[in-house]
């Protein structure tokens, strides 16, 4: 039965040590190369984790053995994605990181613990696949490599955008909508025509009959 867990960086060393006192049913090992041996070893990572595009997530992992460690156990972490089997994009020995997680990818982790956390930053969509963890470390009587069977899966939430209308949009449609009742009501055209064809003959008019009225009066 493989051991899957999620964690927060907080409660790490409390977790790590009652995750190693679970009875043995519950250990990761039956999957595992090398799990016919007479002692237990595995790995223990969340079997999914979900996060926003553009945002950054965590998957905490831990691993178990009941070898004994050389003097120096060059121990070295690494990452794959997309199947067990599949390519390395971390490599905590050489600080080799895959070109598509440049800048992006984080190894909470020190040599000797049996835990850590790995975040992945700026989450892009095709982030989205599984993700698996690798040891390899030297015991007393030779090299070891074991690493988690499942994976953890990663879902990508696309970020949501909200969209809001400038001023100037909203001026242009009070003005437009304006002109389209003008025209569509031809009666104020015309009204507006009458008053000014009314105007002007005032204007023509009114300087004549004063000269009228003037010679009138005179003559009398």
């Amino acid at each position: 039965m493989s051991l899957l867990v999620s964690l927060t960086g907080g409660i790490l060393d409390m977790a790590w040590v009652l995750l190693l006192l679970l009875p043995a049913a519950s250990l990761q090992a039956g999957n595992l190369t090398g799990s016919n041996r007479e002692k237990l070893y595995g790995f223990g990572q969340p079997t999914h984790v979900s996060g926003v595009q553009g945002g950054s997530i965590e998957i905490p992992f831990f691993f178990y053995f009941p070898w004994e460690l050389a003097k120096d156990p060059q121990m070295r972490i690494l990452w794959k994605w997309k199947h067990v089997h599949g390519e390395i994009i971390y490599n905590s020995s050489s600080g080799f990181i895959h070109e598509h997680f440049k800048d992006r990818f984080i190894l909470n982790w020190t040599q000797p613990q049996t835990f850590g956390v790995l975040r992945i930053l700026d989450l892009k969509e095709k982030d989205q696949t599984v993700y698996f963890c690798r040891v390899h470390l030297k015991t007393t009587k030779r090299m070891e490599g074991f690493q988690s069977i499942n994976g953890t899966q990663l879902t990508i939430t696309p970020a949501v955008r909200t969209i809001t209308k400038s001023p100037s949009i909203i001026t242009s449609t009070v003005t437009t909508a304006s002109l389209e009742y003008t025209e569509r009501n031809p009666s104020l055209v015309s009204l507006g025509a009458t008053v000014g064809v009314v105007m002007a003959t005032a204007v023509l008019i009114t300087p004549i009959y004063v000269m009228l009225i003037f010679f009138w009066w005179k003559k009398r």
